[in-house]
């Protein structure tokens, strides 16, 4: 929900940023004599309560109560952010992000790990929620694959992605295999597949098996066996890794606060679930670039306390998100900067590790 730029006087808007920055920074209602000390708009006070009225009015700011000075609303903070979008932006701890990702692959990280280390630089900036939300697992050039054989009949599958993304899973088969066996069936897997995107691989393997050749070559036969049952064990939604929870507890205590216990509890609940929040982030960023959405622009009602800002990256084929949520008196001037830094240099990132050469035997 963006707000008309032409909707409000350029010195209306002054006022209104610089009221959403006090209160953002203070947490308290901001008082006309506030504005008047901390604006340098040489306006009177009167002049200023005059102007806070008529935003009011328009539905850019309330009164807690009737003694108390203004806070912002949902659209007073859409406005605000609207005008933030307009600025050149730029951000330290992209920066710091980018040297420690690197340092990180130069000690062979891989694209889980970087992915994974994110969120806490996030957390830790902002003091809100960090996120990632890694590329879908479908979409990914497959690598290769590898069997080691556990005893018992248990198999340890690893599956590699052309953008280092690992992937791991523990399968049962009806029947024990060597070593060999199962280094014959990872090198026909590989040489035959290697650089189509997994799901390509899943029903290329599934057409093969209804082939006559199948039925008379057991090396094929058990290779394409051994491929479905990893792949439909492997088969999953988009890695979510999450930190920072505990920021939204210190803001439930604040006076006013715009989360309830309720609605904390409601966004923890969905944190540990994770699957909730994968489907509502996929549903919000549809698209390239910065998604933020601000309190009552949330569709599920649960969430309009909170306020969410995500930019998307990529890892060399396919599209992720990074991001923040955060109560609606979030920092917004650094977080915008920050996640969209973050973005792009997780892009860079996983750019260099898709173009760096695969470790000798891989």
């Amino acid at each position: 929900m963006a707000t008309d730029p032409q909707a409000l006087s350029d010195r209306t808007r002054r006022i209104l940023a610089t009221l959403v920055r006090e209160h953002i920074d203070t947490g308290e209602p901001v008082a006309s004599q506030i504005l008047v000390r901390r604006g340098g708009f040489s306006l009177s006070s009167a002049t200023i309560r005059n102007i806070l009225a008529q935003l009011e009015e328009r539905g850019y700011v309330r009164q807690p109560h009737t003694s108390a000075g203004r806070i912002p609303t949902d659209m007073g903070y859409r406005a605000y952010v609207d005008q933030l979008l307009q600025r050149p932006r730029g951000s330290r701890t992209a920066a710091t992000a980018e040297a420690q990702l690197l340092e990180q692959i130069a000690h062979g990280a891989d694209t889980e790990s970087v992915l994974a280390a994110v969120p806490h630089m996030l957390a830790q900036a902002s003091h809100t929620v960090g996120f990632v939300l890694a590329p879908e697992p479908e979409s990914a050039a497959f690598h290769r694959i590898d069997f080691v054989p556990l005893g018992g009949g248990r198999v340890l599958v690893v599956v590699v992605s052309h953008t280092s993304r690992v992937s791991h899973k523990v399968i049962e088969l009806d029947e024990d295999l060597d070593m060999a066996a199962l280094e014959q069936a990872s090198a026909y897997l590989n040489a035959e597949f290697s650089g189509l995107p997994l799901s390509d691989v899943r029903h290329a393997i599934l057409d093969r098996l209804r082939q006559e050749r199948v039925l008379y070559d057991k090396l094929i036969a058990r290779a394409l066996r051994l491929a479905q049952s990893s792949f439909d064990e492997l088969r999953a939604q988009h890695a979510l890794f999450v930190e920072g929870a505990s920021s939204l507890v210190d803001e439930v205590s604040e006076p006013y606060s715009s989360i309830t216990l309720s609605a904390l509890g409601t966004v923890v609940k969905m944190i540990e679930d994770k699957h909730r929040l994968v489907r509502l982030l996929s549903e919000y960023i549809d698209g390239p670039g910065l998604t933020i959405v601000i309190g009552a622009e949330h569709p599920d009602p649960t969430l309009r306390q909170f306020s969410l800002v995500a930019a998307t990256f990529e890892d060399g084929d396919h599209t992720g998100a990074v991001g923040v949520i955060g109560p609606l008196r979030m920092q917004y001037s650094k977080a915008i900067p920050m996640v969209d830094g973050v973005a792009h240099t997780v892009s860079r990132v996983l750019g260099h590790t898709a173009k760096s050469p695969h470790p000798a035997g891989s």
